[in-house]
């Protein structure tokens, strides 16, 4: 059975960081890519980042490149999200997919998320 389960969210202000952590189990995890997504309330849900499967390639939607990084260990079944300079309307739940082609928005399970608010 495929799991992903996220982390490390919380209240953060504006400008500071947070890290996602995402562990998978129930496939192998070195074989697929890895996509991040957000959905904030009232809003539709919006691809954030996608890794390949080796970790050599990553795509971010413009509203947060140059911000985040993804990256994933797969020693350690583990996708990562690094946050910086947060801004209020980075707020949303975040989860993390499983992609099976490495194209943004692309995914066949996806994990139950983490709330991550931006706030003063």
């Amino acid at each position: 059975e495929v799991q992903l389960v996220e982390s490390g969210g919380g209240l953060v202000q504006p400008g500071g960081s947070l890290r996602l952590s995402c562990a998978a189990s129930g496939f192998t995890f070195s074989s697929y890519a890895m996509s991040w997504g957000r959905q904030a309330p009232g809003k539709g849900l919006e691809w954030v980042s996608i890794i390949n499967r080796g970790g050599s390639s990553t795509i971010y939607a413009d509203s947060v490149k140059g911000r985040f990084t993804i990256s994933r260990d797969n020693a350690k079944n583990t996708l990562y999200l690094q946050m910086n300079n947060l801004k209020p309307e980075d707020t949303a739940v975040y989860f993390c997919a499983k992609s099976p082609v490495f194209i943004m928005g692309t995914y066949d399970y996806r994990g139950r998320g983490t709330q991550v608010t931006v706030s003063s």
